[in-house]
């Protein structure tokens, strides 16, 4: 896979767009609600437009929702809030500003964790590029009733909580196992959702 970065630490447009097609799944994001710091591997980070090491290390969700096109902002905040305040899965389509210039569609797959007390602690999900197939609507609008949940989505939901319990235990074999099974989940996802849009318009 080519490098995404030019030697002046610049964005590689070309190698973004290879790394994106190939894989058809940018990756998983953590959200630690009570400290208000998002997770996320380095194409989550490129699809958003923010520097990768900073999204390893951690940031607020307001850095992510700065990459999300204006026009989707308020969307995509509303979908949260729900998510949160009705513990109902975040399932949303929306446009982000990537760091080689250029406006894609994601799907964005996620669901609440709670506490003890049942109060909002984490998010995960797992976000997959959707640019080259995206033709219809948004996924989810918040008067849409809640989407019944296909085996495939589920799995993409506990591969998610899998990886990041796994990464725990700080068990590299283990890990790599958890990162390859997610991402295929992933491809599998995206896969699922070409194949939805070419029955719609047909």
């Amino acid at each position: 896979m080519p490098k995404l970065k030019t030697s002046d630490d610049r964005i590689c447009a070309t190698a973004l767009q290879y790394a994106l097609d190939t894989l058809e799944i940018a990756g998983p994001w953590d959200w630690d609600i009570g400290s208000d710091v998002v997770r996320s591997n380095t194409f989550v980070a490129l699809l958003f437009g923010v520097d990768p090491d900073e999204a390893a290390a951690g940031l607020p969700l307001s850095a992510y929702i700065r990459g999300v096109h204006r026009d989707d902002q308020e969307h995509v905040h509303t979908l949260i809030r729900r998510s949160v305040d009705e513990d109902v899965p975040f399932v949303a389509e929306y446009r982000v500003h990537s760091a080689d210039g250029v406006t894609r569609w994601v799907l964005d797959r996620g669901y609440i964790m709670r506490d003890s007390l049942g109060r909002p602690a984490r998010g995960r999900g797992i976000i997959v590029d959707l640019t080259r197939s995206r033709t219809g609507k948004f996924t989810a609008t918040v008067d849409d009733p809640a989407p019944v949940v296909s085996p495939l989505e589920q799995a993409a939901d506990h591969a998610v909580a899998a990886q990041r319990i796994i990464a725990e235990l700080q068990d590299p074999d283990l890990k790599a196992r958890a990162d390859a099974l997610l991402f295929e989940v992933g491809r599998r996802l995206a896969q699922h959702e070409v194949r939805a849009r070419r029955r719609y318009m047909n």
